[in-house]
Protein backbone atom coordinates (compact mmCIF):
# COMPACT_ATOMS: atom_id res chain seq x y z
CA UNK A 1 0.00 0.00 0.00
CA UNK A 2 1.35 3.62 -1.32
CA UNK A 3 1.73 6.13 1.58
CA UNK A 4 0.18 9.44 0.73
CA UNK A 5 2.93 12.12 0.65
CA UNK A 6 1.30 15.19 0.25
CA UNK A 7 -2.29 16.07 1.11
CA UNK A 8 -4.58 15.27 -2.03
CA UNK A 9 -6.93 18.42 -0.64
CA UNK A 10 -3.50 20.87 -0.96
CA UNK A 11 -2.55 19.63 -4.34
CA UNK A 12 -6.20 19.57 -5.36
CA UNK A 13 -6.52 23.15 -3.75
CA UNK A 14 -2.98 24.56 -5.30
CA UNK A 15 -3.96 23.64 -9.04
CA UNK A 16 -7.51 25.46 -8.35
CA UNK A 17 -9.38 23.11 -8.42
CA UNK A 18 -12.13 22.24 -6.42
CA UNK A 19 -13.98 18.78 -5.42
CA UNK A 20 -17.00 18.43 -7.68
CA UNK A 21 -14.36 19.69 -10.67
CA UNK A 22 -12.24 17.00 -9.88
CA UNK A 23 -15.36 14.46 -9.25
CA UNK A 24 -16.32 15.45 -13.04
CA UNK A 25 -12.83 15.15 -14.47
CA UNK A 26 -11.89 11.97 -12.93
CA UNK A 27 -15.53 10.35 -13.79
CA UNK A 28 -16.18 9.79 -10.02
CA UNK A 29 -18.60 11.01 -7.28
CA UNK A 30 -17.50 13.71 -5.20
CA UNK A 31 -17.55 11.93 -2.32
CA UNK A 32 -14.97 9.49 -3.91
CA UNK A 33 -12.44 12.65 -3.72
CA UNK A 34 -13.67 13.66 -0.09
CA UNK A 35 -12.97 9.83 0.95
CA UNK A 36 -9.77 10.17 -0.78
CA UNK A 37 -8.88 13.70 0.96
CA UNK A 38 -9.79 12.34 4.23
CA UNK A 39 -7.59 9.02 3.85
CA UNK A 40 -10.49 6.60 3.93
CA UNK A 41 -10.18 5.58 0.75
CA UNK A 42 -7.23 5.39 -1.99
CA UNK A 43 -7.44 6.10 -5.34
CA UNK A 44 -6.20 2.95 -7.71
CA UNK A 45 -2.47 3.65 -9.29
CA UNK A 46 -4.53 4.45 -12.50
CA UNK A 47 -6.22 7.32 -10.63
CA UNK A 48 -3.25 8.19 -9.03
CA UNK A 49 -1.70 9.10 -12.32
CA UNK A 50 -5.07 10.85 -13.16
CA UNK A 51 -4.80 12.89 -10.08
CA UNK A 52 -1.32 13.92 -10.54
CA UNK A 53 -2.04 14.75 -14.61
CA UNK A 54 -4.82 17.03 -13.58
CA UNK A 55 -2.90 18.79 -10.47
CA UNK A 56 -0.05 19.37 -12.76
CA UNK A 57 2.62 17.36 -10.80
CA UNK A 58 4.65 14.35 -10.84
CA UNK A 59 3.14 11.32 -9.27
CA UNK A 60 5.61 10.47 -6.58
CA UNK A 61 4.79 13.84 -4.86
CA UNK A 62 1.83 11.90 -4.31
CA UNK A 63 2.58 8.75 -3.58
CA UNK A 64 5.81 7.15 -2.13
CA UNK A 65 6.78 3.57 -1.19
CA UNK A 66 6.08 3.21 2.36
CA UNK A 67 9.41 2.50 4.11
CA UNK A 68 8.07 0.83 7.30
CA UNK A 69 7.11 -2.58 5.41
Amino acid sequence: MAEIQISLAAARVNAGMTQEKVAKEMHVSKNTIVNWEKGTSEPTINQGKELAALYNMPIDYIFLPNKSN
